[in-house]
């Protein structure tokens, strides 16, 4: 059974949008969380992640990290059984 994607995002961060199209690419939707001038949000991410980067992904329960570390999963083949699972 697929897993609910949550995306902390900016909507001006290129790292954010590469994600995006990674996620898009692979055909799954996922609920983005604009913290652009939403502090609370924000904090809520920071507190969760205990980083102030975006973007921040979770899968299911799984904090994925970033984008470089949604790629690296993507590249080792690992990403769609954690998506799967």
């Amino acid at each position: 059974m697929a897993k609910t994607i949550i995306m902390y995002e900016s909507r001006i961060c290129g790292f954010c949008m590469a994600a995006k199209r990674l996620l898009k690419k692979k055909g799954w939707e996922y609920e983005a969380k604009i913290v652009d001038g939403n502090s609370e949000l924000r904090s809520e991410m920071q507190q969760l992640t205990g980083r102030t980067s975006v973007p921040q992904i979770f899968i299911g329960d799984t904090h994925v990290g970033g984008f470089d570390d949604l790629a690296e999963l993507e590249e080792e083949g690992e990403l769609d059984a954690l998506y799967d699972s």
